[in-house]
């Protein structure tokens, strides 16, 4: 009977590690979330701690966390290095914890950044469904046997007549949780350093080809439009004439056109006004000499994405517009002698 009492009490302290472990993670999720400015732009890298239906807490490489929501007008995709083939397309629910993403989008009123365009490789995602497909069922089981565990434990403190010695156990339970957290992080480090000796293997040895599709932006400009007109004025014009002047003396470049509009009117009128504005400008673009095969698929974001508030008349002028991005590929750059580059057409 003691043997049987001490065998049992053995396994219940390894079940209080383990579940005060699990515990203390949990935790420690998303507890240095960091705030955006409302309208603030900005581009983020890191990995997906906890999902949710239409968001996602992001640790960045600073060790921040971002609260980052995912809309309709997200464009989830691979971030691809195989340039003779299209980028897979992704659905948030394959958003899953562990995966490494690079998200674009700006700031809103909550704090959090809207996500405009969430990339990742093929590579990180086969990791990432793979480690959620082990944890998951761990962690139902966890959760089916705390209870029975509770009772376990109450039960042993009775043939014990030790409460304090419990006591004891829970406390080092939970600074061996801690130290399990810290090898975790320790492992995570790991396996993010591996990864980056492998991208900077494959970029010594391919690294046109890897970088064919990531591009940086060259110039831009942004045109106005008056409350319900997709007509360009001549101040349009002639800041779209200096964007085609700088387009066509680049190589390898693409033209990215978005439309947008303000929150007046009808939410359904508003996204065809701005895609409307944006096949206006593609118009005007092509009319001046552009290659409409340098014009990515133009976009109307409709009142999405404001870059001032609403509620003002001037807010409301700014956000009537249609952004222009002259995009220049960094995988086909030919460095010159003197470290500078250009690309082919």
């Amino acid at each position: 009977m003691k043997r049987a009492t001490q065998k049992m009490t053995y396994w219940i302290m390894v079940a209080v590690l383990v579940l005060a472990g699990a515990a203390y993670a949990q935790e420690n999720v998303a507890s240095n979330v960091m705030k955006m400015a409302a309208g603030q732009k900005a581009k983020v890298t890191g990995q997906i701690l906890k999902s949710d239906k239409d968001s996602f807490v992001l640790r960045d490489g600073r060790g921040m966390d971002v609260l980052v929501k995912v809309t309709g007008a997200t464009l989830i995709k691979e971030k691809k290095s195989n340039p003779f083939r299209g980028a897979k397309k992704y659905t948030s629910e394959q958003l899953v914890r562990g995966l490494d993403v690079e998200v674009e989008g700006l700031g809103d009123a909550d704090g959090a950044l809207a996500a405009r365009d969430i990339k990742f490789t093929q590579t990180q995602y086969l990791v990432a469904s793979t480690v959620e497909t082990r944890v998951t069922p761990v962690e139902g089981r966890l959760t089916t046997t705390e209870g029975r565990l509770s009772q376990a434990e109450e039960n042993a403190r009775h043939l014990s007549g030790q409460i304090q010695e419990v006591n004891a156990i829970s406390s080092a339970a939970r600074s061996g949780a801690k130290a399990a957290q810290e090898t975790a992080d320790s492992a995570v480090a790991g396996v993010g350093a591996a990864n980056e000796r492998i991208t900077t293997t494959d970029r010594t040895t391919n690294a046109r080809i890897s970088s064919v599709d990531d591009y940086e932006v060259k110039s831009n400009a942004v045109v106005n439009f008056k409350v319900g007109s997709a007509a360009l004025s001549s101040e349009a014009k002639a800041k779209l004439d200096q964007i085609a002047k700088e387009a066509l003396a680049q190589r390898g470049y693409v033209v990215e056109v978005t439309g947008f509009a303000s929150a007046d009117g009808d939410e359904a009128f508003n996204r065809n006004l701005s895609r409307r504005r944006a096949d206006a400008v593609v118009q005007y673009l092509a009319d001046n000499m552009v290659p409409l095969r340098r014009i990515v698929t133009p976009f109307g974001f409709g009142e999405n994405l404001p870059l001032a508030d609403n509620q003002t008349r001037a807010g409301r002028e700014q956000n009537r517009r249609v952004e222009v991005k002259i995009l220049i590929s960094k995988g086909l750059a030919v460095p010159n002698g003197d470290g500078s580059g250009s690309a082919g057409k």
